[in-house]
């Protein structure tokens, strides 16, 4: 049932984020809505969708395991690596410095690194899926950027080095909690010295 609730989560997560592809039909929902009421949609459908998929993933985690393999345990560590970098460029997409500037979308490649890493230390399929939908996604939207006329969003300023200093800092500062905090708590999953 768990995995029927993940996979539920993310149709809605991410279709409602793969919608916004279609820039004519969203523009004309805009137009039909108001922007106050599409965000709200938006806001809310996302919501929902990551709900379902984590209290999905944390049913089936607990009652449905599906191994499909089993990875070696330096894809443990080597995902725990990958997470630094994954972390830092996401921080970066929200304090633009040359980071931002070399990467265009670091959200996304962020993104892109987090699955890809989860993907090797996961062998169940549950993780299979969850990680590699995301995966799939952020392709897909990083592609249909490459396509889109508009920006997709209101400009933010763009430093300098200092930035990604601040965006380095603030990227580790994230890994650090993120591995000793919210990874064992609520994934349940210890990162660091397991």
């Amino acid at each position: 049932m768990g995995l029927i609730v993940m996979i539920l989560g993310l149709v809605l997560f991410l279709g409602i984020h793969l919608f916004i592809i279609r820039r004519e039909a969203r523009a004309e929902l805009i137009a039909r809505l108001g922007e106050s009421v599409y965000k709200l949609g938006f806001a809310l459908i996302s919501a929902v969708g990551l709900a379902l998929i984590i209290w999905g993933f944390a049913q089936y985690r607990a009652t449905g395991w599906i191994n499909v393999w089993t990875p070696p345990l330096a894809m443990k560590h080597i995902t725990v690596a990958l997470m630094l970098p994954a972390v830092i460029m996401v921080t970066a997409s929200y304090i633009r410095g040359r980071i931002y500037t070399t990467l265009k979308h670091p959200m996304l490649a962020g993104i892109k690194l987090w699955a890809a890493a989860h993907l090797l230390a996961n062998g169940d399929l549950g993780s299979i899926i969850l990680f590699g939908s995301f995966l799939a996604w952020a392709v897909i939207d990083r592609i249909s950027m490459k396509h889109r006329a508009d920006a997709g969003g209101p400009p933010i300023p763009v430093g300098g080095p200092m930035n990604d200093a601040i965006a380095v800092a603030v990227g580790i500062v994230a890994y650090i909690a993120l591995g000793f905090a919210f990874h064992p708590v609520v994934i349940g999953v210890p990162v660091f010295g397991a």
